[in-house]
């Protein structure tokens, strides 16, 4: 009896002494913060019109799963599948376009599609296997000379602006619900939680004018029959707002599946403050390296 409870005691320390060594890369958690199989999660991914997919923007394990869901709603929707990205603005569309389909070298496109810092190491793999599938790659973003026209003077700065630049952006006048909380966040990060402040108010405008943007461009490939993943930072689409809330406004029926990307110290369970932040959660150590 004595042998039998020294065996037990001594697998419980090894098991223990074995989990304690493990060290993995990421979890998945649902809305709900249960844990769930990456194969589960892409079979959700799989019945949705569009898949938002927020990320911290030096996160190397949220730009490799970000490939990865690509590859697979690619494997599922073939020539149905598009990707789209915050990471570039509308009015580079057309560069976008010649590159992938071979007329422009890679060089020329890099220099003038005004890519991120981090283009190279965080979204080329993404571009480059769009190219290679012959995947339709969207530039979703308002030029950002126009973002900053609203951060200046309000979305009434835009009025002026051409017919020609008006095609790069969500059609005008843009509805702004100022009491969502994701942009009442803001209003207090800059200093003001009320209507009060213009200047807070007008940075939240150049953000809405993204979001509203991004759907915009989303929307014309669901128009095209197109199942769309989409690549943008947490904050636009978190909480089912952002990106979501004018998606849904255009169009309520909309199937649209969300993912976030966190850090946490502990990832075998989903902290409080970070559940229902979208559909599925992508929980990364604090530890882990970050690409800039």
């Amino acid at each position: 009896m004595r042998n039998c409870c020294f065996t037990i005691l001594l697998l419980f320390m090894l098991a223990t002494a074995a989990s304690a060594q493990e060290k993995p890369a990421y979890n998945l958690f649902n809305k709900k913060g249960k844990s769930i199989k990456y194969g589960k999660m892409l079979d959700e991914l799989q019945k949705a019109d569009v898949v938002l997919f927020g990320e911290q923007h030096n996160d190397p394990i949220a730009h490799w799963l970000q490939l990865e869901v690509a590859k697979d709603l690619h494997k599922a929707h073939q020539q149905n599948f598009a990707i789209g990205a915050e990471m570039f603005e509308a009015d580079v569309q057309l560069v976008m376009d010649e590159y992938l389909s071979g007329k422009v070298a890679e060089n020329n496109f890099e220099q003038e599609s005004r890519p991120w810092n981090n283009y190279k190491t965080d979204y080329k793999p993404v571009v480059k296997f769009a190219k290679e599938a012959g995947i339709p790659f969207i530039a979703t973003n308002v030029p950002r000379r126009y973002a900053a026209m609203v951060s200046g003077g309000s979305l009434t700065a835009l009025e002026s602006i051409s017919p020609d630049a008006k095609r790069f952006m969500a059609p005008l006048p843009i509805q702004v619900d100022m009491n969502l909380p994701g942009y009442q966040k803001m209003l207090s990060m800059f200093g003001s939680n009320t209507h009060g402040n213009t200047k807070s108010i007008n940075i939240v405008q150049a953000q809405a004018l993204k979001d509203a943007t991004m759907a915009h461009f989303i929307l014309q490939q669901v128009a095209n029959g197109k199942k769309l993943l989409h690549l943008n930072g947490a904050y636009h689409s978190d909480n089912f707002e952002g990106i979501g809330w004018y998606l849904k406004q255009a169009t309520p029926n909309l199937k649209i599946a969300t993912i976030t990307t966190v850090t946490q110290e502990n990832l075998e369970k989903l902290i409080d403050e970070n559940k229902a932040k979208a559909d599925f959660i992508l929980v990364v150590p604090e530890s882990m390296t970050r690409t800039f």
